[in-house]
């Protein structure tokens, strides 16, 4: 039952929610509010009563005291005080106009009282008429030989005239100044929540074909302000998502484009005239084409896996043990001078297949431009692994030295082309770097490049 409760409550708008809410908390302090001045009220005005009745009582007192009691006690203006004089057997020696020639009507004893404690008591049977209650009191009075006690009595019936008034007025006002409060938390709710409402009307205007548009930002610089700001940097975000997104689209159709065209186009030659096709000769260029191309859909594999943020197998990497293991590999494929001589031990924490990509395509980069060898160093500096290859080519130029980093990025295409290469080797090398919370940069080699890779060290590796 709670749980379909709660249900139901969150379908409901958050206007009306909210207005709920209020009204809740209206009632609540309103109610409770009530409640403190009626029993407030009553405490002060019985006070006063009480006050009243010990104040005659008193005065009544220093009459015994001074010897000067009568049958019949004078009225002092308060005709509905009732006032009895009744001594140590229980005689009535006197009383006020109202009890005159009755017996007995107070029967407790009397107790020690102050002006800011009499002791008053509730009654209700006096034989006064009516279904009156009474406050009174017993004041001792007379001497040791001749004790008397002074008893005096107020009817609260003005009290509970006035308290039941009270009661009736905040039973109808209460409700009625909740209804009007709810309705003003309701037009206050509604007058709050319009700018939500126009920046949601204006964000289902955005499609994801037109991202360049942005939401209005409220004057003021309160929360609605900062959602509309949020909103719009994540809108700003989505639309350089978006391009890169479809520029790495264009790029990669038209880079798979170029080696199935070649392929096509041999093919169709060859099937148009087998007798004359020298398949001898065909056959190594189909296959570099066939290479080429599944280089490319690797690594547009790889990137892809790579944006969708994999969890990488982290362990304790040995980063030399790597270095060198794909030192041998490159060297089956170059007669260039690869020196590892300046590798040292570095331990990272890393996916090793990965950083066995970022050697790979380090040392492949340098192949496609070296004039004579390569050298690899790696050594472990200020708690930070440094990997670096360089080669003697002609290097990259200051500006482009960010540039070539980013996807399907050639300074020089057709010499790219020729190479084999597309533009993404680097670019999974700084994502994959960047992925274990390293950098990656380049520096002149004084003739060409040295392209830098600083790794969080393990610190139970290097020198």
């Amino acid at each position: 039952m709670g749980g379909r409760l709660r249900a139901w409550w969150t379908r409901r708008s958050l206007r009306l929610r909210l207005t709920a809410a209020a009204a809740l908390v209206i009632t609540v302090g309103l109610v409770g509010a009530a409640v403190v001045l009626v029993a407030w009220l009553r405490t002060s005005l019985t006070g006063s009563l009480d006050q009243a009745a010990w104040q005659r009582a008193q005065a009544v007192a220093e009459v015994v005291d001074s010897g000067r009691l009568t049958a019949t006690l004078p009225s002092v203006g308060e005709r509905d005080i009732a006032v009895q004089v009744v001594d140590g057997t229980g005689t009535v020696r006197s009383g006020s106009h109202n009890l005159q020639g009755r017996p007995r009507v107070f029967t407790f004893p009397a107790t020690a009282a102050s002006d800011d404690d009499p002791h008053a008591r509730s009654l209700q049977d006096l034989p006064l008429g009516g279904n009156t209650t009474w406050r009174a009191v017993a004041v001792p009075a007379g001497s040791r030989n001749d004790p008397m006690t002074v008893y005096a009595a107020v009817p609260a019936k003005d009290v509970d005239t006035s308290l039941a008034q009270l009661t009736g007025g905040l039973a109808i006002g209460v409700p009625l100044v909740v209804t009007a409060l709810t309705s003003v938390a309701w037009l206050l709710t509604g007058r709050a929540l319009r700018p939500v409402e126009v920046l949601r009307a204006q964000t289902a205007e955005i499609t994801g074909s037109d991202l360049s548009r942005r939401l209005d930002v409220p004057p003021s610089a309160d929360a609605l302000g900062r959602l509309a700001t949020t909103l719009n940097d994540l809108l700003a975000r989505l639309e350089t998502s978006t391009q890169k997104q479809s520029r790495f689209i264009a790029d990669a159709a038209h880079e798979l484009r170029s080696p199935l065209s070649s392929l096509r186009t041999q093919l169709e030659v060859a099937a148009r005239h087998p007798d004359s096709a020298d398949w001898r000769t065909l056959t190594p260029a189909l296959m570099e084409d066939s290479e080429r191309l599944s280089r490319l859909v690797d690594d547009l594999v790889r990137l892809a896996r790579l944006d969708a943020h994999p969890r990488l197998r982290e362990r304790t990497v040995d980063l030399d043990e790597i270095v060198f293991a794909e030192v041998r590999r490159a060297r089956r494929h170059t007669p260039l001078t690869i020196d590892q001589h300046a590798v040292s031990a570095a331990r990272v924490r890393g996916d090793t297949d990965a950083l066995a990509r970022v050697v790979r395509n380090l040392l492949d980069n340098a192949i496609r431009y070296a004039t004579r060898r390569i050298d690899v160093s790696l050594g472990v500096h200020d708690g930070t692994a440094q990997l670096v290859i360089a080669d003697d080519g002609p290097g990259i130029p200051g500006p482009d030295r960010q540039r070539v980093f980013d996807r399907f990025t050639r300074l020089d295409d057709a010499r790219a082309r020729d190479t084999g290469g597309v533009g993404l080797g680097l670019a999974i090398v700084r994502d994959i770097v960047t992925a274990h919370h390293g950098s990656t940069h380049i520096e002149d080699n004084a003739p060409g490049a040295r392209l830098v890779v600083r790794l969080p060290a393990d610190g139970n590796g290097g020198p």
